[in-house]
Formats: structure tokens, sequence, C-alpha cells
């Protein structure tokens, strides 16, 4: 009868240690959201201009499926507004520019606007220093460190008209909850104030409230149009 004899185990060799387990990867950064500037034609004139590099356009700020601007009207609060992305009541679409990227959360974003609209009130709006496109210049530098295309506010810049506001007839309750929603009057809109119809006016959905908000009374704080004729 054969005997097989079994190798020897040294205790050197049981007392090894296993290998450590392999270190957990590090955690995934937070996805980069991709920030656009949504550019809107004022004037059929554009169809003419846009092809020299100019044009009267108003111009809002996408992220994260929000879309934010910011237009004239007569008080000392916040004029910044937020509407469905390329659906801003009163004027014509006309193309998207990805500006950039932005690691900034939804919340953090909204809050980030909310603290810019302290220095964009509705009465602080000026035609050639502080129109609806230097707010969106101003949100994309900040939001992704990239400049918006020159040519969105070079008329502004040449001291052209190009006034962007808020539409008529809407009245704001005015609330510290940072999203105060929008009412409108049961009047018709002026057909020569603005080119805002009914159905353009229920996509604008709310204004921003800024830190220093006060509570205004809905009946106090009736925006009207102020884009002069072009």
């Amino acid at each position: 009868m054969r005997m097989r004899v079994l190798p020897a185990f040294s205790a050197a060799a049981d007392s090894v240690a296993a290998p450590p387990p392999p270190a957990p990867p590090p955690p995934t950064p937070a996805a980069a959201v991709k920030v656009y500037l949504n550019i809107y034609d004022i004037s059929p004139i554009n169809n003419y201009l846009y092809w020299f590099g100019l044009g009267i356009f108003h111009s809002g700020v996408e992220v994260h499926g929000m879309e934010f601007g910011f237009g004239a009207h007569e008080y000392p609060t916040s004029g910044v507004f937020q509407v469905e992305p390329k659906s801003c009541p009163g004027f014509i679409f006309r193309r998207s520019v990805c500006v950039g990227t932005t690691d900034m959360s939804r919340s953090e974003v909204r809050t980030f606007l909310e603290d810019l609209a302290e220095d964009y009130h509705g009465d602080t709006y000026h035609l050639i220093v502080k129109n609806c496109n230097h707010f969106t210049a101003d949100v994309c530098k900040r939001l992704t460190g990239k400049p918006t295309p020159g040519w969105v506010n070079r008329l502004a810049r040449l001291g052209s008209v190009c006034n962007c506001v808020l539409p008529e007839n809407i009245k704001v309750n005015a609330v510290r909850d940072g999203s105060a929603h929008l009412e409108f009057s049961d009047d018709g809109l002026e057909s020569n104030a603005s080119i805002v119809d009914d159905s353009d006016i229920d996509d604008l959905d709310h204004l921003l409230t800024t830190p220093n908000s006060e509570i205004i009374s809905s009946i106090d704080k009736t925006l009207t149009p102020g884009r002069d004729s072009l």
C-alpha cells in the first residue's frame, strides 16, 4: 500500500495575514450641469441684422431646467423672474448657446439667484448699462467663469433701444418664501403696449424675492410695461 506524504506547512506561512481589501473608490464629484443662454428676438428686424452680428435681443439663463431673466418695473424690488425654458412671454425664441457648466446644485443656483436679485431691482433697469443681457452675462460669468457672446448685447452698448420688461398687468404677491407667485388682472392687455398675449403670460412663473424683500400688497404692486416702440 502506497502512502502519500502531505507537504508540511510552516508556522510562518500560516501566520501571514491576508492582503487588505482594496480601498473604496473616491466619492464621485457632482456632475457638472450645462448652462445655456437662451436668446430671443424682440423685433422682426433681427431677421436682417442677425447676419451682420447685430440685433435687438432678450436673453435668459437656463440651468437645471429653469430659465431666469431680468425685466423692468417701477418698484425697488426684484426684477429677476423665472419662466419655462425657451418660452419667455412676449419674445420670439431664436437659439440657445451653451456657455459652460456649473457644479452648483439646483437649490444652490436658486439661492445664488435670490441673492443676486438684490442687485437687480426692477426700477434699476437701464437700456445701456443694466438691461436683461447684462444680467445674463453676469449670471453666466459667475456660474461658468465664461462670458456670453458679444453680439447679444452689442446694440445696447451702441446706445440702441433694447428694453426688456416684465409682461403688463402682472400682480405680485411678494412674500419671503423666495418664490412669489404672479397673479394676473382680468383686464385685457392693451393692444399697443406689449406683444404679450394671454397664452404667453401664463408661462411666466414668478419673480424671485431677495433676502431683504419686504411684503408688498398685490394691490400696490401692479407691474406695467416699459418697452419703447420699436
